[in-house]
């Protein structure tokens, strides 16, 4: 991969996007993971003074608020810190614990759809578009949450699997204790997304570039391409 060169493009298509759409920076969710650390560090070579890092700590590992610090201290931009955990108790409180056999990680989703609320506010506020943070990997399968982390106006990674996000990582000199460190939703204590997706990042990205996979996998990746390709299109509307 010219990293190089995909870092550039990247950053200019960034800013292309953002301008034709008649703003004037952009937004990032700072998690404390590889995946906004790379998207931070585009956003900052495309907008160097309009960039807004927001850490939307919910009842979050401390180790990842850090990180996030680590981030906006090594690109310099804006940083705000808005703890969503009062509201996410609060909105759980209203709503009750229910009963449902997925009520658990329906709780859990309203986490990064608080997020979402949240960037939009500044977005808003200050005339900035929203920049995603997916990798083509994570797409491929809608491992994301529909109008949560997946509510975003530009996904600038979203073309490279995780193994070419961590060389692009590496090219924009991210910390290396966020290149190395388990990729999480933090959506509970000790989730990972490789243990919730059933997939390591090296299978699925296999799978991707080469359609090379074991049984097992290639069963597994189909299956959730299949069933949550309606995160990945506008909402049908109806024909009569």
């Amino acid at each position: 991969m010219e990293t190089a060169v995909i870092a550039e493009r990247l950053t200019e298509w960034i800013r292309e996007k953002t301008v034709a759409a008649g703003c004037e920076g952009v937004v990032v969710g700072i998690s404390g993971g590889i995946d906004s650390a790379v998207v931070a560090g585009l956003a900052v070579r495309a907008f160097p003074g309009s960039t807004l890092g927001v850490i939307m700590p919910c009842e979050s590992l401390s180790e990842d608020i850090e990180h996030g610090h680590l981030v906006a201290q090594k690109y310099g931009f804006e940083l705000k810190v808005i703890d969503l955990s009062p509201i996410y108790k609060a909105f759980v409180e209203i709503l009750g614990e229910g009963n449902g056999p997925r009520s658990g990680l329906a709780r859990a989703n309203i986490k990064p759809r608080l997020r979402m609320i949240t960037l939009y506010y500044y977005a808003q506020e200050r005339n900035y578009l929203v920049l995603g943070t997916g990798n083509k990997s994570e797409l491929t399968i809608g491992y994301f949450t529909k109008y949560g982390d997946g509510g975003v106006d530009l996904e600038p990674i979203g073309g490279l699997v995780k193994s070419q996000v961590r060389e692009l990582a590496r090219y924009l000199e991210v910390p290396e204790v966020i290149i190395n460190k388990p990729p999480s939703a933090g959506l509970w204590a000790g989730q990972t997304d490789e243990d919730e997706m059933g997939l390591s990042y090296e299978e699925l990205d296999r799978y991707i570039l080469s359609g090379e996979a074991s049984e097992r996998a290639r069963n597994k990746i189909e299956r959730l391409a299949r069933i949550n390709q309606h995160k990945l299109q506008p909402p049908p509307i109806g024909i009569f």
